[in-house]
């Protein structure tokens, strides 16, 4: 028995022991051992295959796997060790990821993984490949059952990047994690184009270019204690609900400073985050994708002691239009929450889509479809907010009761039309102000007049498109006691494989 404690403490230390340690920290990165450690819950952690390696390689085979707890409830979570033969992925290695999966899903448990590997172990020829397909069917099959969480702290290169795009939330670390299908060498032999990992894969690149990376931090410990909050707000599996923390009064609760976030002029700027924290409970709110397509906000909050998502279009960024980018983000984010039972509130200020070539050609209408066929398709409980203006197509597509939200609900300044009163007045009386002896005041004139016949806050709900027009003090109080009502909601969609989301 001494001997065989004493064999597991030498694994546990690592192979390579401290010299190896010291690489990593010299990179500015941690142990995997010392990862899970932040990660989870005190002794908690419970190890498989300790002992797995290939014919005459070192124990573990560069990957720690297992299962553990965050706050007490449990997850299952592999770590690769880039300190034994970089991390790199080879048969036994992706034997062990394939069974913690397995396990993840055969229990109803989210799975995390901490990358840090050097690619598929070239030794290894095809069954390094094989180890990868692997993961990724596994990731396919577990997807919107059970919440797949991938942390990137260091090299993920070649294939291995898929498994961090598959996954439904995706941790990059700066200076230390590089994400890329090929990496700088062979970008420069073929394109002839001189760029660093940072350049092509580092964190930055992808929490603000590419979209593949959900959070972003600045380091391990920030990163991982984030990960524990995301956990926090999300069911263990599709089949049950998100973790409660209690009522804690959001349906009596007024909030007088709404009024003063949003101004009235349709034209004027402000923080949709401003409007959100005085929403949600304690001001906390999770935001993903925070640095891309940051003209819409996607965030995970609480209302009331329940968890929520929170979709709004942000005025200081591109006046909150919808783009490509950001139909997509919103469409993703719509989805998720969808697939795991969590509440939708859509905050709509939004002037329209985006216009241009640029956004024509790049296909913004199958953009702005796949977030038209997210809203469409979820069956979750689903309220809408129109605090300002709501023009167009974006009206349609920021779940609108045509599309199917359950409420919906307007402040005293809303202005839901085609389009603003100016342009409306430019394409319907383009003659007859052309003709006048005054243009400019006969366009003022017919401009107020279109605002008062169908730009004023009742004309909506006057024909059933929006419940009720409430005050903005009461926006809190209102989407509490919605969300309340709907607590019970059952939708079931037709029966068919799959709908044809337009990707």
């Amino acid at each position: 028995m001494a001997r065989l404690r004493e064999q597991r403490h030498e694994l546990r230390a690592g192979i390579v022991g401290e010299a190896g340690a010291a690489r990593q920290r010299a990179l500015g990165k941690r142990t995997a051992r010392e990862r899970l450690e932040l990660l989870l819950d005190e002794d908690s952690f419970l190890e498989v295959d300790m002992y797995r390696r290939r014919p005459g390689g070192p124990h573990t085979d560069g990957v720690v796997a297992g299962s553990g707890t965050i706050d007490g409830r449990q997850v299952y979570v592999y770590a690769q060790d880039f300190t034994i033969s970089g991390g790199s992925l080879g048969e036994a290695h992706a034997s062990k990821i394939h069974k913690v999966m397995d396990l993840a899903l055969s229990t109803g448990s989210p799975i995390i993984g901490l990358n840090d590997s050097g690619g598929a172990r070239i030794q290894e020829g095809v069954m390094a490949l094989n180890g990868y397909g692997g993961i990724f069917r596994r990731q396919v099959e577990s997807s919107g059952v059970i919440p797949q969480i991938s942390v990137v702290l260091g090299p993920c290169a070649g294939g291995a990047a898929y498994s961090p795009a598959l996954a439904d939330f995706t941790f990059m670390v700066r200076d230390v994690a590089k994400m890329y299908l090929t990496g700088p060498e062979v970008v420069a032999s073929v394109t002839g184009e001189q760029v660093s990992h940072d350049e092509l894969g580092g964190a930055d690149v992808h929490g603000q270019r590419s979209g593949v990376a959900t959070f972003i931090h600045d380091d391990e410990e920030s990163c991982l204690a984030d990960v524990r909050y995301l956990v926090s707000l999300l069911p263990r599996n599709n089949l049950q609900p998100p973790p409660s923390s209690g009522p804690c009064g959001a349906t009596t609760d007024d909030r007088p400073l709404l009024a003063d976030i949003v101004p009235a002029e349709s034209n004027k700027p402000y923080d949709m985050r401003d409007v959100i924290a005085e929403v949600v409970d304690d001001a906390e709110f999770l935001e993903l994708h925070a640095g891309w397509a940051a003209n819409v906000i996607c965030a995970l909050a609480r209302i009331d002691g329940e968890v929520v998502g929170v979709v709004g279009n942000q005025p200081i960024a591109f006046a909150g239009v919808l783009d490509s980018a950001a139909s997509q983000k919103a469409a993703r984010f719509v989805r998720l929450c969808d697939a795991f039972g969590i509440p939708l509130v859509t905050l709509v200020d939004v002037p329209g889509f985006l216009p241009g070539t640029d956004q024509e050609h790049g296909g913004a209408i199958r953009h702005g479809a796949k977030l038209l066929y997210a809203y469409c398709e979820a069956t979750v409980p689903r309220v809408q907010v129109t605090l300002r203006k709501a023009y167009g197509g974006a009206y349609i597509v920021m779940d609108s009761r045509s599309i199917g939200t359950d409420l919906s609900f307007a402040w005293p300044t809303n202005e839901i039309a085609v389009m603003g009163a100016e342009g409306a007045v430019n394409i319907i009386h383009r003659k007859r102000v052309a003709a006048a002896a005054d243009p400019q005041a006969l366009r003022a004139e017919l401009v107020a007049e279109y605002r008062d016949e169908l730009m004023h806050p009742y004309y909506a709900a006057e024909r059933g498109l929006v419940d009720d027009v409430i005050d903005p003090a009461q926006t809190r109080a209102v989407l509490a006691r919605a969300l309340l009502s709907l607590r019970d909601k059952r939708r079931t969609l037709p029966q068919r494989k799959h709908g044809n989301v337009p990707l």
